[in-house]
Protein backbone atom coordinates (compact mmCIF):
# COMPACT_ATOMS: atom_id res chain seq x y z
CA UNK A 1 0.00 0.00 0.00
CA UNK A 2 1.74 2.92 -1.15
CA UNK A 3 -0.95 5.70 -0.22
CA UNK A 4 -0.24 5.85 3.72
CA UNK A 5 -0.56 9.25 5.02
CA UNK A 6 0.74 9.54 8.97
CA UNK A 7 -0.02 12.48 10.91
CA UNK A 8 0.24 13.98 14.46
CA UNK A 9 -2.98 13.95 16.26
CA UNK A 10 -4.24 14.20 19.98
CA UNK A 11 -4.21 11.04 21.38
CA UNK A 12 -7.75 11.46 22.99
CA UNK A 13 -9.29 12.52 19.69
CA UNK A 14 -12.11 10.61 18.64
CA UNK A 15 -10.57 8.79 15.65
CA UNK A 16 -7.42 8.48 17.66
CA UNK A 17 -9.41 6.46 20.70
CA UNK A 18 -11.31 4.31 18.14
CA UNK A 19 -8.38 2.94 16.66
CA UNK A 20 -7.36 2.60 20.78
CA UNK A 21 -10.33 0.72 21.63
CA UNK A 22 -10.20 -1.43 18.16
CA UNK A 23 -6.60 -2.65 19.86
CA UNK A 24 -7.71 -3.20 23.35
CA UNK A 25 -10.54 -5.38 22.05
CA UNK A 26 -7.94 -7.54 19.88
CA UNK A 27 -5.28 -7.57 22.67
CA UNK A 28 -8.12 -8.19 25.38
CA UNK A 29 -8.99 -11.41 23.38
CA UNK A 30 -5.51 -12.56 22.78
CA UNK A 31 -4.09 -12.14 26.19
CA UNK A 32 -7.26 -11.26 28.38
CA UNK A 33 -5.65 -7.74 29.08
CA UNK A 34 -6.70 -4.98 26.96
CA UNK A 35 -3.54 -3.04 27.45
CA UNK A 36 -5.44 0.52 28.54
CA UNK A 37 -3.53 0.60 31.55
CA UNK A 38 0.10 0.92 30.23
CA UNK A 39 -1.05 3.97 28.21
CA UNK A 40 -2.94 7.56 29.51
CA UNK A 41 -4.14 9.27 26.32
CA UNK A 42 -4.50 12.36 28.34
CA UNK A 43 -1.00 12.99 29.27
CA UNK A 44 0.32 15.14 27.00
CA UNK A 45 4.41 15.23 26.63
CA UNK A 46 6.06 17.36 24.94
CA UNK A 47 9.14 14.29 23.79
CA UNK A 48 6.45 12.02 22.22
CA UNK A 49 3.81 12.09 20.06
CA UNK A 50 0.70 9.92 18.54
CA UNK A 51 0.12 9.04 14.87
CA UNK A 52 -2.54 8.02 12.89
CA UNK A 53 -2.01 6.31 9.70
CA UNK A 54 -4.79 7.03 7.02
CA UNK A 55 -4.84 6.28 3.25
CA UNK A 56 -5.25 8.74 0.29
CA UNK A 57 -9.47 8.53 0.83
CA UNK A 58 -8.39 9.99 4.59
CA UNK A 59 -9.95 6.63 6.11
CA UNK A 60 -8.13 5.56 9.62
CA UNK A 61 -5.75 2.39 9.17
CA UNK A 62 -3.85 2.51 12.10
CA UNK A 63 -1.89 4.56 15.03
CA UNK A 64 1.48 4.59 17.38
CA UNK A 65 2.53 6.19 20.51
CA UNK A 66 5.66 7.44 21.13
CA UNK A 67 6.53 8.95 25.06
CA UNK A 68 9.64 8.84 26.84
CA UNK A 69 10.85 5.55 28.38
CA UNK A 70 10.60 7.08 31.96
CA UNK A 71 12.18 10.45 33.71
CA UNK A 72 15.54 8.23 34.64
CA UNK A 73 16.60 7.54 30.94
CA UNK A 74 16.19 10.18 28.57
CA UNK A 75 17.86 9.13 25.53
CA UNK A 76 15.33 6.37 24.97
CA UNK A 77 11.69 6.56 23.92
CA UNK A 78 9.12 3.74 24.19
CA UNK A 79 6.61 2.95 21.45
CA UNK A 80 2.87 2.32 22.74
CA UNK A 81 -0.26 1.31 21.49
CA UNK A 82 1.23 0.45 18.01
CA UNK A 83 -1.97 -1.12 15.59
CA UNK A 84 -2.28 -1.91 12.63
CA UNK A 85 -5.85 -2.54 11.11
CA UNK A 86 -5.73 -5.75 9.59
CA UNK A 87 -6.28 -6.18 5.87
CA UNK A 88 -3.98 -2.87 5.51
CA UNK A 89 -0.37 -4.17 4.06
CA UNK A 90 2.23 -2.15 5.15
CA UNK A 91 0.93 0.11 7.23
CA UNK A 92 2.86 -1.34 10.45
CA UNK A 93 5.90 -0.77 9.24
CA UNK A 94 4.86 2.78 8.03
CA UNK A 95 3.94 3.53 11.44
CA UNK A 96 6.88 2.18 12.88
CA UNK A 97 9.14 3.77 10.34
CA UNK A 98 7.43 7.20 11.28
CA UNK A 99 7.76 7.13 14.73
CA UNK A 100 11.34 5.88 14.93
CA UNK A 101 12.07 8.95 12.85
CA UNK A 102 10.10 11.44 15.04
CA UNK A 103 12.12 9.52 17.94
CA UNK A 104 15.41 10.89 16.70
CA UNK A 105 13.98 14.67 15.93
CA UNK A 106 13.10 13.89 19.51
CA UNK A 107 16.55 13.13 20.45
CA UNK A 108 16.11 9.74 21.45
CA UNK A 109 19.02 7.01 20.46
CA UNK A 110 16.84 4.06 21.26
CA UNK A 111 13.56 2.89 21.21
CA UNK A 112 12.08 0.27 23.58
CA UNK A 113 8.56 -1.60 23.44
CA UNK A 114 6.98 -4.37 25.39
CA UNK A 115 4.11 -6.62 24.30
CA UNK A 116 2.86 -9.80 25.41
CA UNK A 117 4.99 -13.35 24.43
CA UNK A 118 1.82 -15.01 23.46
CA UNK A 119 1.08 -12.10 20.60
CA UNK A 120 3.98 -13.77 18.21
CA UNK A 121 2.37 -11.83 15.40
CA UNK A 122 3.99 -8.50 17.04
CA UNK A 123 7.07 -10.15 18.21
CA UNK A 124 7.99 -11.58 15.07
CA UNK A 125 7.03 -7.88 13.46
CA UNK A 126 9.45 -5.89 15.43
CA UNK A 127 12.22 -8.88 15.33
CA UNK A 128 11.85 -8.67 11.23
CA UNK A 129 12.07 -4.78 11.71
CA UNK A 130 15.65 -4.81 13.82
CA UNK A 131 14.22 -5.05 17.60
CA UNK A 132 15.91 -7.32 19.89
CA UNK A 133 15.57 -8.20 23.51
CA UNK A 134 16.59 -5.87 26.38
CA UNK A 135 16.56 -5.84 30.02
CA UNK A 136 12.56 -5.19 31.05
CA UNK A 137 11.93 -1.94 32.59
CA UNK A 138 9.34 -0.85 35.18
CA UNK A 139 6.19 -2.69 35.58
CA UNK A 140 7.66 -5.09 32.85
CA UNK A 141 10.40 -6.54 35.40
CA UNK A 142 9.67 -10.26 36.22
CA UNK A 143 6.76 -10.29 34.11
CA UNK A 144 7.12 -13.43 32.75
CA UNK A 145 3.70 -12.65 30.27
CA UNK A 146 5.62 -9.73 28.63
CA UNK A 147 8.58 -9.40 26.24
CA UNK A 148 10.47 -6.33 25.84
CA UNK A 149 12.33 -5.04 22.52
CA UNK A 150 14.22 -2.45 21.63
CA UNK A 151 16.26 -0.45 18.81
CA UNK A 152 19.52 1.47 18.93
CA UNK A 153 18.46 4.71 16.18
Amino acid sequence: MSDILIAAASASSPEALLLQDELSAVLQQLSGDSGRASFDAEAPDERGGFYLARNSAGQLLGCAALRPLGEADSTTGELKRMFARPGNTGVGAALLAHAEVQARQLGYRAVYLSTRVINTRAVAFYRKHGYAPVEPWGKYVGAAQSVCLGKLL
